[in-house]
């Protein structure tokens, strides 16, 4: 059997291009331009691996590049990656490192095994697309900055850069091709109205069309909007349209006072077809201005307008798409583009009262607040929710049939949950900027998107803060530890989860003083710290049992029943998790119970009863995979691998690391990825395969060294040890003088632990040393 330890797949091929754009016309020449500058006259290999498309605002450069696109897919067989960076959108741009997540992600990256530091992600995705083909299209960027991580490194694939700037640095520092595209010429602009029109009014004078695109000057972006608007009246004259247009302009002409001839044209066009709209499409028009995120649904729209039906929304939709003030991206998903967006929140705040605004906005956060809650009860129906207000008259949130349901919701509207936290808190609506990220801590905690995470829970502390709320604090602290945890930040989580039991001890609030109690105790787990983990577990038992709160003393017996086994006293730690056991049983908490079996797993193993060990662990398995929780199933695997290996099953036990390695790449979980390496290393050296059993534990040594986990480290040094001796006696290679160097490492990283089993660890190594 060959183990698989990488979990990306090189095979996949990324489809991120949008569709391409209806009764596109024209640009001939850019097209050929573009066609030039993929080959290098032979046909064979892209001579300039940076194009950047430049131009001012509605010029259609978007749309110039997702036609070419459509016209070479064949030129790259590895597939397209596409982002839209939203430079000149009036929220936040989208920023490299939001671009790199969605692009490893597409490329078969888990969320949670991207790398949170730039230039690690950029050195990942730049690997990733070596020797590939891929076309990369980086859609409205405002500066080089935004583009340069998102650059591959290989001469293969060919970058294409929309901007209204020329984006000079790139052509200067990274050989990057410019094409500036002009607003189209007249024979082009009447084309592209003519294409849009006359399937609706045929009988138009050309003369009139000239002079309509004269008005809109010549800018693809207002053309159409024009041509939409002309198309949808086929009775009136199209010299009427044209009067309404050019009276439209003489308006902003008296309120303008700029010399952007194009810009004005632009802004005339949407004014122009704004105010041809029905009132309750306007309306819903100038609210959309205010949604915190650029894509959305009809949820979110109906919850803007406030008290609509979703039917009636999707009709009003369907209206502004149709006037092309509005672009459905996908089943009930619509955006903007960054100029109407602009426009659209500016008519909200010239059209809606503050009082209607803000209004607004609330009613929107609380949908996305109230729909997150609904789709915890799925994704982790095992954590308790916090408590909420009720909606409000006429707001539906989402409601979901099931877990996978619930979970394409959320994933859909992440940057939207992002998006709106960030709203909150800047509208000063700091109640929901900390109830959004407490409420989603029990999706983040099964998914791990540790950059969202902390982000939002950072948000949320310094609302909790701003109000004064020390026990919402508690909660953002208490998440913010666990996202720090979960992320092997052991240092700053125990902080954080110090920062939760202070607030807890001054609230009074004993139940939440002992959660925060437990929470220290893991930490101290998680980094071998086992006499202080032990008094913290020991201390929040005893708080549990006089609260008479019988499921978390449960919970934390079987963390003191682990500690204790991992302190060489296994009597000791098989009376507590069997007690926990029970209690979970009589509960009916699965989750209780299939950790506390994993925890027996381990105990009978050391008791030298491996058949009983293998029933633990299978049960444990068992319970994860009914809850679909991949968390308790990544961690639970490395046990029953264990069990597999003690019963002989080696075949086995390599499927269970291998699956193990797989979840926890995907959750983000170095510590426990590595671990699954170090089980598969022990299973190969059991196998008589000395020299991939090395492999593996030098992989897990090197993460664990990078964590600076140096516990594990020295476990992993210790197989890997083991491991080249056995080798060097098999062939003689010369390996022992490596395996000493990498004990005598192992020795340094346990210095600092003097539990039994560190101590029983540093004296099989001395003695090997020894030998």
């Amino acid at each position: 059997m060959h183990f698989h330890s990488d979990g990306r797949s090189r095979g996949l091929k990324p489809r991120q291009l949008p569709g391409d754009v209806r009764g596109f016309v024209n640009r001939g020449q850019e097209l050929g331009q573009l066609d030039a500058i993929l080959t290098d006259g032979g046909g064979e290999s892209v001579s300039v691996p940076v194009c950047v498309l430049a131009g001012t605002a509605g010029v259609g450069k978007t749309s110039l590049a997702l036609r070419w696109a459509h016209r070479v897919p064949d030129r790259f067989p590895d597939g397209q990656l596409y982002v839209n960076l939203r430079g000149y959108d009036p929220g936040a741009p989208v920023t490299p490192q939001e671009a790199l997540h969605r692009f490893l992600s597409a490329l078969g990256v888990p969320a949670a095994a991207i790398p949170a530091d730039l230039e690690a992600g950029a050195a990942l995705y730049r690997s990733l697309l070596a020797g590939r083909r891929v076309l990369v299209i980086l859609d409205n960027a405002a500066t080089a900055g935004q583009v340069r991580p998102l650059l591959p490194g290989t001469a293969g694939c060919l970058v294409m850069v929309t901007s209204r700037s020329r984006l000079s640095g790139l052509a200067v520092r990274d050989g990057a091709h410019t094409l500036t595209l002009g607003t189209l010429d007249e024979a082009e602009a009447v084309a592209l109205l003519s294409v849009v029109t006359t399937p609706y009014r045929p009988q138009d004078d050309p003369g009139l069309l000239t002079e309509l695109a004269r008005l809109c000057a010549r800018l693809p972006l207002a053309l159409r909007i024009a041509a939409e608007r002309a198309a949808s009246r086929p009775r009136m004259g199209l010299d009427d349209l044209i009067r309404d247009l050019r009276d439209e302009s003489a308006l902003w002409d008296a309120l303008s006072v700029g010399d952007d001839e194009e810009a004005e044209a632009v802004r005339t066009v949407f004014a122009w077809s704004y105010r041809a709209l029905p009132a309750a499409a306007a309306r819903l028009f100038r609210l959309l201005g205010l949604h915190p995120g650029a894509e959305f649904g009809t949820g979110a729209a109906a919850a803007l307008d406030g008290g609509t039906g979703t039917g009636r929304i999707r009709h009003l939709l369907d209206v502004l798409v149709g006037a092309h003030l509005l672009e459905q991206t996908g089943p009930d998903r619509y955006e903007f583009h960054d100029l109407l967006r602009a426009y659209a929140a500016d008519q909200a705040r010239q059209e809606e009262s503050p009082e209607e605004r803000d209004a607004a906005l609330r009613r929107v956060l609380v949908w996305y607040l109230h729909s997150a809650d609904a789709a915890q009860t799925w994704i982790n129906p095992q954590e308790a929710h916090i408590p909420l207000d009720p909606p409000g008259d006429g707001l539906v949130p989402a409601s979901f049939a099931d877990y996978d349901e619930a979970m394409r919701w959320y994933e859909t509207e992440r940057g939207n949950l992002l998006a709106a936290t960030r709203a909150a808190e800047e509208a000063g609506l700091d109640v929901i900027a900390w109830q959004l990220p407490a409420v989603l801590r029990s999706v983040h905690m099964l998914l791990n998107p540790f950059e969202e995470w902390l982000a939002m829970g950072r948000v949320g502390l310094r609302a909790a803060r701003g109000l004064g709320n020390r026990t919402a604090e508690a909660e953002l602290l208490e998440s913010l530890g666990m996202a720090c945890t979960q992320s092997h930040r052991l240092a700053e989580g125990a902080e954080y989860h110090q920062g939760a039991l202070a607030a807890r001890r001054e609230t009074g609030d004993r139940l939440g003083e002992a959660l925060s109690l437990n929470d220290i105790g893991l930490i101290h787990l998680r980094g071998h710290g086992l006499e202080s983990a032990k008094g913290r577990f020991e201390q929040a038992v005893a708080l549990f049992r006089e609260l008479a709160a019988a499921h978390w003393e449960a919970v934390v017996l079987a963390n003191l029943a682990e500690v204790t086994y991992e302190l060489a006293r296994p009597e000791e730690a098989s009376g507590l998790v069997l007690r926990a056991l029970e209690m979970h049983r009589e509960l009916g908490s699965q989750g209780g119970e299939g950790n506390a079996l994993r925890i027996l797993s381990a105990i009978q193993r050391d008791r030298g009863q491996p058949e009983e060990a293998l029933r633990s662990a299978q049960g444990a398995l068992d319970i994860a995979l009914t809850h679909r929780n991949h968390m308790w199933e990544g961690y639970w695997l490395l046990e029953l691998g264990r069990a597999q290996q003690a019963n002989g099953a080696f075949e086995a036990a390599l499927v269970s690391f291998q699956r193990a390695a797989s979840l926890q790449r995907r959750l983000g979980d170095r510590v426990r990825e590595a671990r699954a390496w170090d089980g598969a290393g022990e299973t190969y050296r059991r196998l008589g395969r000395p020299g991939e059993a090395a492999d593996f534990h030098r992989r897990a040594a090197a993460a664990h060294r990078e964590l600076d986990d140096l516990w594990h480290t020295a476990l992993s040094l210790d197989g890997l040890a083991g491991a080249l001796r056995e080798a060097d006696e098999a062939d003689e290679a010369g390996r022992a003088e490596e395996a000493r160097r990498h004990w005598a490492e192992a020795l340094r990283a346990l210095a600092s632990y003097d539990d039994p089993r560190a101590v029983e660890l540093r004296e099989r190594i001395t003695t090997a040393l020894a030998r």
